[in-house]
């Protein structure tokens, strides 16, 4: 005779292998790091994983994202300046207001870097997203003024302003020196608090290249 047939009990649970963090990452916000992590998501077979969700994480971003938007922001201004015609310092300046306002699904360069080249190359070191803000802020500013001065017939100043953008920008995009994110620190220095990045979630180590 057969022995009797034994019921399957449940199942052992798996065990999870958890990632220590580093001691900053806890703190008063520590939902908010929580949930960041907890939207970690797995990308399809063969694709780079993404650590942060670019559109709903928007206290970090990705370092290559800005870096994006300023090569961009700096060819159009500098073709603008030196071809013309003005008006795409206008249309510069409502994309960063658009952007700065809506967030980053409605600012175009971002759109570019985060659904074509990041699904490609992979998700970049993570920064603290203010001080890319603010340069954004500074850019806007600048550009709006250039504006106004070609549409009143001071065109040299318009040049100028426009000339100053296409530098920083494109200085910006090709070394990784931001000036608009270097005075935001400095302005923190200028008010007696050293700036201190948000906590940012460990990323996966990538291999040297």
């Amino acid at each position: 005779m057969r022995p009797p047939l034994r019921r399957a009990g449940p199942r052992p649970a798996r065990r999870v292998q958890t990632v220590p963090l580093p001691a900053r990452f806890y703190g008063p916000h520590l939902s908010r790091r929580l949930l960041i992590l907890s939207e970690v998501k797995q990308a399809p077979r063969g694709q780079p994983a993404r650590v942060a969700d670019p559109y709903r994480d928007t206290s970090i971003i990705d370092a290559r994202a800005p870096r994006t938007n300023q090569a961009v922001v700096g060819v159009v201004a500098l073709v603008a300046v030196t071809a013309g015609p003005w008006w795409l310092l206008t249309i510069l300046a409502a994309q960063l207001g658009i952007g700065l306002t809506l967030g980053r699904r409605y600012c175009l360069p971002c759109l570019l870097y985060f659904e074509l080249i990041q699904p490609r190359f992979g998700e970049g070191p993570l920064e603290d997203a203010r001080p890319p803000r603010f340069a954004n802020i500074v850019g806007l500013v600048v550009l709006t003024g250039a504006s106004v001065a070609y549409a009143t017939g001071q065109d040299a100043v318009g040049a100028g302003l426009g000339a100053l953008v296409a530098a920083l920008a494109l200085l910006a995009a090709i070394t990784g020196f931001c000036a608009g994110c270097t005075a935001y620190k400095i302005g923190y220095a200028l008010t007696g608090r050293p700036f201190v990045s948000c906590p940012l979630p460990p990323q996966p180590r990538r291999r040297a290249a």
